[in-house]
Formats: C-alpha cells, sequence, structure tokens
C-alpha cells in the first residue's frame, strides 16, 4: 500500500525547494489565533517537521477558509498565493510576501480577481524567457459544461495580474462535481477543473490539473500541454491524458491537486494528496515524475517495492530547481 511522505493531513500540497531543504504548504483554516496555511519543512523529501501556520490571516469577516497556497520566490521575496471564502463560496485570489519562505507571510491588501464569481487554485510560474504568469481556476456560466473553468493572466508584478486568458475548459463526465448542483442562482450539472501546475522542459509546457469532486474516489488528475502560457493547450488522447487516479493496488484514494518540484539528484518530483482509507483527511503522497518533451509526454512512476515513494536514496547534490 501507498504511504503518505508526510503523517498530517495537509491537502492541495505544494512543495518548494529552498536553500536549505523543501516547504510544503497546505490547505487549512483559520486558526483560532489569527492564522492560516499549515507548512512543514524537510531536509531530504522523507522526514518532515511541522511549523505551524505561516500565513497571518485577514480579518474574520473575510473568510475562514484559506484554500490551496502557492509560493514562489521574486524579487528578493517570497510570495504566496491564495483564495480565501466562507466555505465553497466567496473566494477571491489574494497575495502575501514574505522575508523567507517559513514566513509570517502578510497579506498585501489586493483582491486579484474583483471581477470573478469565484476564483481559486492560483499558481505562480515562470516561463523560460522570464515572465510571469498566473494560472488558476474560476466558475464560468457561459459555457457548454458549467462550471470551474482553468485561465491564465500575465503576472507582471506580484500584486497585479493582466488580462485574463481561457486555458482550458470541461470536456469529460468524469469532471462532474455534483449534478443539479445550486450554483450562483441556478442549478447546473458542475463540472469542476482545478490545481493547475506547470513546469517547462525544452520549450514544451506541461500543466497537470484535477477535476471531478475532490469529496470522493473520482477525483482524479489530468495534464496538457503547450508551447506558451497563453496557449493554445492541448490535451492527450482519451486515457493518456490521466497522471493520477484511484487505485485499488496502491490504495490511493481520490489523488489530486498536486504541485512539482525537484528531488536531491535533480529529479522531477510530484507532490499530490490523497485520501486515508478511513477518509479522515487528504495526505500528501511523493512520485517520480518521468516528463519527455519529444513526445510530449508526461507520467508518473509507479513507486518500487519497499521504497513508497519511488524517490531516490542516493547522496543529495546541490542541483535547485529552475526559480
Amino acid at each position: 500500500m501507498s504511504a503518505p511522505a508526510y503523517g498530517h493531513p495537509l491537502p492541495d500540497p505544494d512543495v518548494v525547494r529552498t536553500d536549505d531543504g523543501w516547504i510544503a504548504f497546505g490547505t487549512g483554516p483559520r486558526t483560532a489565533d489569527g492564522r492560516a496555511v499549515p507548512a512543514a519543512v524537510s531536509p531530504d523529501l522523507r522526514t518532515w517537521e511541522a511549523i505551524g501556520e505561516v500565513l497571518e490571516a485577514l480579518p474574520e469577516e473575510a473568510g475562514e477558509s484559506y484554500w490551496a497556497p502557492e509560493v514562489c520566490e521574486r524579487d528578493g521575496a517570497w510570495w504566496m498565493y491564495y483564495s480565501v471564502g466562507h466555505g465553497d463560496r466567496g473566494h477571491h485570489l489574494r497575495v502575501a510576501r514574505a522575508g523567507t519562505p517559513r514566513g509570517p507571510f502578510r497579506d498585501q491588501g489586493v483582491d486579484l480577481t474583483p471581477g470573478e464569481l469565484f476564483a481559486i487554485d492560483a499558481s505562480p510560474f515562470r516561463a523560460a524567457d522570464g515572465s510571469w504568469w498566473l494560472f488558476f481556476a474560476r466558475d464560468v456560466l457561459d459555457a457548454e459544461r458549467v462550471g470551474t473553468h482553468l485561465a491564465v493572466a500575465p503576472l507582471p508584478e506580484p500584486t497585479r495580474i493582466g488580462e485574463i486568458v481561457p486555458v482550458l475548459a470541461p470536456d469529460a463526465d468524469w469532471q462532474i462535481f455534483a449534478r443539479d448542483r445550486p450554483m450562483h442562482g441556478g442549478v447546473h450539472d458542475w463540472h469542476t477543473l482545478e490545481g493547475a501546475h506547470v513546469l517547462e522542459r525544452e520549450g514544451v509546457l506541461f500543466l497537470s490539473y484535477s477535476g471531478g469532486s475532490y469529496q470522493g474516489a473520482g477525483y482524479r488528475t489530468a495534464w496538457a500541454w503547450a508551447r506558451h502560457p497563453a496557449g493554445p493547450w492541448h490535451r492527450p488522447a482519451d486515457g493518456e491524458d490521466i497522471l493520477l487516479a484511484t487505485d485499488e493496488t496502491t490504495g490511493l484514494i481520490g489523488p489530486g491537486h498536486n504541485s512539482f518540484t525537484t528531488g536531491p539528484d535533480g529529479e522531477d518530483v510530484i507532490a499530490f494528496h490523497a485520501w486515508d482509507s478511513e477518509r479522515t483527511g487528504r495526505y500528501m503522497h511523493l512520485r517520480r515524475l518521468e516528463v519527455d518533451p519529444r513526445g510530449p509526454g508526461l507520467r508518473v512512476a509507479r513507486p518500487a517495492p519497499r521504497h513508497p515513494t519511488g524517490l531516490s536514496r542516493r547522496r543529495r547534490t546541490t542541483r535547485r530547481a529552475a526559480p
């Protein structure tokens, strides 16, 4: 059976390489002492230590639900992109700043998506040409498949986005979150694409995303590719686009909402969450990621016996991921 990499629930894990190891951020509620975003650190991607909540939360009226933080280093600071709302309603994207990846992160007083009905899962990305982009999910009602779609916008400054461009819309029934769902004054067969994250290899951009309902075993992660952040984005053939799905042989239940990082020996690694067998929490898992820019192709390696993460145990090198 597949063992989680970290012994505490950490939904929507964003794992970031730092000068002294790795740090993982996850979804979590506002705490009584006004903090949010649980985090853990690791020297080797195998042993993890909790460091508490690293974001100074907004006033209570802003919401209690802090979702899917992602962090990047830019312009001599660390920037956290996240959403906040009340339960699963009213979310908008925010940005916070810190001097170190361990925080404390302080909100910069900006709603990045004031014109959106609902926006979540912000993912900052620096392209090979040095340009910055922000991928995210937003609700779209005027569509063949109504629901949460993927979009991207230029990020010319850490606290400002440019014109929003559609990336991917739902195209399959497995992406249905719920049928006859009351949303935005109507009732819809609601589809969900979320959790976008991008890496670039040899001029090819690989985008991973999750679909369906995170609450159940049908949740899964797929991928698409493009030559530019604004697209056009291409899906592989049916069945070849699935990166992660519920798997009885490994015990993974509803795996999804991932991030990419670089392992100890420079290997590509995918971090994602999956439910435990009792469905009490979503735990972080790590796997080696196989990337083929010539295919293009993206695949999650199956873990080897006795090595549930599938990651190398070789001596750590000083190689770091590209910023």
